[in-house]
């Protein structure tokens, strides 16, 4: 089999392992996958067809690698750019260490195709009255970027952005100033 068949039988094995979420936002009353409950369970099955992983972080990109072991010149880049954090209370090398271990989960996200809803279902508005109808795709997309940012500046942007894709749906609206207002207090 060549890197992208791989690939694509270690996703449908991914998907049907049933792995636990142990992340806890409590400012938003939702469980995550952290790091740690999915890359084990990858790299098993990354084993078991053939593939493994090169995680490598630059000035600008940083980049996992999928590996064809058999063929080891037959490669899939996946890239995100880098960024920066400023966390309060934390050393440069602190700070180094929240962007590569944040990338490096957005990464594997974007690898197996990780898709987490429960975030969404914890924060809905039942009372809420529908207007338009967003695409759910963009607007989880649109979550997952807010919950992925480490400025306020950066924050801001997408919260804008996210806001007026919403077409006036409270429903949405009211996910994403849930995950605006979660993600503001985690970096203050």
């Amino acid at each position: 089999m060549n890197v992208y068949q791989k690939l694509n039988e270690a996703r449908a094995k991914f998907h049907k392992k049933a792995l636990k979420k142990t992340g806890y936002n409590k400012f938003a009353n939702y469980y995550y996958f952290e790091l740690g409950d999915f890359v084990i369970p990858a790299i098993e099955i990354f084993n078991e067809v053939g593939l493994t992983s090169i995680i490598r972080f630059g000035k600008e990109i940083a980049e996992l690698i999928v590996v064809n072991t058999e063929k080891p010149d037959e490669i899939i880049v996946f890239t995100s750019p880098m960024s920066s954090a400023a966390l309060k209370g934390c050393h440069e090398v602190q700070n180094l260490g929240a962007v590569q271990t944040y990338l490096t989960r957005y990464l594997w996200v974007s690898v197996l195709h990780i898709v987490e809803h429960d975030a969404l279902d914890a924060i809905t508005d039942p009372n809420a009255v529908e207007e338009g109808t967003p695409d759910e795709g963009k607007m989880l997309d649109y979550i997952a970027a807010i919950e992925a940012t480490i400025t306020l500046d950066e924050l801001k942007d997408i919260y804008i952005r996210a806001f007026a894709d919403c077409d006036g749906n409270k429903a949405w609206q009211t996910k994403m100033i849930a995950a605006k207002d979660a993600k503001k207090k985690v970096l203050k």
